[in-house]
């Protein structure tokens, strides 16, 4: 499960960041405290690396509350700090990861930020992964 607080932008995208660099083999899922819509700079930020997230809902947390997690992953502070808590054993994670959607430009200006928080996603969970290969 990955939260953050509008499911709109950053927990898209590592949702699918994880399903891409899994191969699809990771069941993964996003939600948000407060879930809107998939940002379209999210989607084109994604499509330039060949992942398309179009398809994908923004999703509120209590959809997922009755469902257990191997592991959290919150990907903004708000999203870390007001996380319930799910059945079973989920390990929590957080990565504070600047909003990309929080930011107002011209278009190229907005997915230069949707771009870079696509790769600091990217950096912190191909580290998170390795630790499924390496054990």
């Amino acid at each position: 499960m990955i939260l953050c607080t509008g499911n709109s932008a950053r927990s898209q995208m590592a949702e699918g960041l994880v399903r891409e660099m899994t191969h699809g083999e990771v069941e993964v899922f996003s939600a948000g405290l407060e879930p809107s819509r998939v940002h379209p700079a999210a989607i084109a930020a994604m499509a330039e690396i060949g992942i398309d997230i179009g398809d994908q809902r923004s999703q509120h947390v209590n959809e997922f509350l009755q469902q257990e997690f191997d592991d959290v992953l919150t990907v903004c502070d708000s999203a870390a700090k007001n996380c319930p808590m799910f059945p079973g054993p989920a390990q929590r994670t957080h990565w504070s990861v600047a909003d990309p959607g929080g930011f107002e430009g011209n278009l190229d200006q907005q997915l230069a930020r949707f771009r870079v928080a696509r790769e600091t996603l990217r950096n912190h969970l191909a580290i998170w992964l390795d630790r499924f290969v390496s054990d």
